[in-house]
């Protein structure tokens, strides 16, 4: 059974880049254009991992992690963040708050599939 992605991120076309990269590999993926929504989804669906961006309105990246680790059933769940920002108070809050892994955009969707197959074995 393939396992499933969420992917979080207000640019339609980086949303549109991961989802065709992650369904190529196999994978299902579920898409939210925020956090909040993001959130909305995490109904107690079996989502193995999450690729979010850290800049969105409404609920940013760190935020969403934040509250997707608080939450019992997700909080060991792997999170990818992308962000255009390599700054390292940035990249220390978010393995504060849970991120395994970073990609800088633009990314190559192989990057981004091996970094999932890695974290997602």
């Amino acid at each position: 059974m393939a396992k499933t992605i969420l992917v979080v991120d207000d640019s339609d076309i980086s949303r549109m880049i991961a989802t065709r990269a992650l369904k190529g590999a196999g994978y299902l993926v579920i898409e939210a254009k925020d956090g909040i929504t993001a959130l909305e989804l995490l109904d107690g669906r079996n989502i193995s991992l999450t690729v979010c961006d850290l800049n969105m309105p409404n609920l940013d990246g760190l935020e969403f992690v934040t509250a997707l680790k608080g939450m019992p059933q997700y909080q060991f769940m792997p999170v990818i963040m992308l962000t255009v920002a390599d700054q390292d108070e940035i990249l220390q809050r978010g393995k504060s708050a849970g991120v395994q892994a970073w990609m800088v955009k633009p990314f190559s969707p192989s990057q981004l599939v091996n970094a999932v197959n890695r974290l997602c074995p």
